[in-house]
């Protein structure tokens, strides 16, 4: 039963069809590309509009964002119930195959997966020369010695697919006598069909970076409140007040922006402290003062050092928990802003005073070197003694 050898005219009308067919395929492939692109594209800066969102305390960003997001969502679902409400059922037509050659892989089960590079000729009727497939198939191992190279096998595959191709392991009696005396001729190399879809790699891969370049885009978008350059530094020197020959008095000051904008965050107060001497040029200040987004340090050189503070010796570590000790214990219930002032002791080292407000007032609490809290002044107390 050969199939390999067709009228001239028939190979000419299958060259046209093929052609058609290909030219179909590619723009299909093309449409398929930009909608990826653009689906990943989108994605990923919705995501990175949540997130940018969040960061920056940005409402409407942060709504866009989410809001794009659930839109995709839905014209997914959407998409997916007309795709399948279109999808007819596939069309499956039975043939004999010659089997070239097959590989049995490793397995532990009853059915191993078997891997089959097949011949497959069509019936006269489906207008379909022989063509070359590769599949992989599991065959449970009592029926592995039934096939052979050069063998020949009933298969079902379809037309509009025809590399969707799977062995019949029990075909009826009347396929199983056709096979027993078919004969069919190798097909070219030429001919063997691949899904153009198998490159399942290269489709996540080019979504993966669609998806990095949208996020990057919003990135880019916001990213000088994101990365604000110097930190938004309110003076690009020390400020001198007064200079005479024997003494210099200084104020430095620095505002934080951006992700880590709180003072509070680990490692902010020593970070923007060292910047700050390096600034002034001394790490003996008289005084400091921290806010949420802002910290400024002043000093003389006309002072001794038993009254000043050095910058390195404070403890920054521990006056986040002094902040919350201070918004939570001294009767102020929302406060709106905080304080820490550092002023040299007399004797005992620096003073570490801790200032809340709210809608109740003011409050505040004092502590040693140590952090230790020394003294609190709730609200009241702190009226009274106003």
């Amino acid at each position: 039963m050969g199939t390999t050898g067709r009228a001239p005219d028939e190979r000419g009308a299958d060259e046209v069809d093929g052609r058609a067919s290909q030219g179909s395929s590619v723009a299909g492939t093309l449409g398929s590309v930009l909608r990826l692109v653009l689906v990943s594209g989108v994605t990923g800066a919705a995501l990175a509009a949540l997130v940018v969102g969040a960061i920056l305390e940005r409402v409407p960003v942060l709504l866009a964002g989410g809001g794009t997001l659930v839109l995709l969502i839905l014209l997914a679902l959407l998409g997916g119930r007309r795709q399948a409400a279109r999808r007819k059922p596939p069309v499956t037509r039975t043939a004999l195959a010659r089997i070239e050659d097959l590989r049995a892989t490793s397995g532990e089960m009853a059915d191993v997966p078997v891997k089959f590079r097949l011949t497959v000729a069509p019936e006269p009727e489906d207008g379909r020369p022989a063509y070359r497939v590769k599949i992989s198939q599991q065959i449970n191992l009592v029926d592995i010695p039934a096939y052979r190279p050069r063998g020949i096998a009933v298969v079902e595959y379809r037309p509009d697919e025809p590399w969707e191709v799977r062995i019949v392991t029990r075909p009826t009696p009347e396929w199983s006598r056709r096979a027993e005396e078919a004969e069919i001729d190798s097909a070219p190399e030429s001919t063997l069909v691949k899904d153009p879809d198998g490159g399942g790699g290269s489709w996540c891969l080019l979504g993966l970076l669609a998806l990095l370049a949208g996020a990057a885009l919003v990135v880019l978008l916001f990213r000088a409140d994101l990365f604000p350059s110097g930190d938004g530094d309110t003076g690009a020197s020390p400020k001198p007040s007064s200079t005479t020959s024997s003494s210099r008095t200084f104020t430095v000051s620095t505002t934080v922006s951006g992700p880590s904008s709180s003072m509070l965050a680990l490692g902010r107060m020593r970070e923007t402290a060292t910047r700050l001497e390096a600034r002034a040029g001394t790490s003996d200040v008289t005084a400091i003062t921290i806010e949420a987004g802002r910290m400024e340090i002043r000093g003389d050189s006309a002072r001794p050092p038993g009254g000043t503070v050095h910058l390195r010796m404070l403890p920054y570590e521990l006056f986040p928990a002094l902040v919350s000790e201070a918004r939570t214990t001294l009767g102020v219930r929302e406060p709106r802003s905080w304080r820490i002032d550092v002023t040299s002791g007399t004797g005992a080292g620096p003073r570490v005073r801790v200032t809340v407000t709210g809608a109740e007032g003011t409050a505040h609490l004092d502590a040693d070197a140590t952090a230790r809290i020394v003294d609190r002044r709730p609200v009241r107390e702190t009226a009274d003694s106003g």
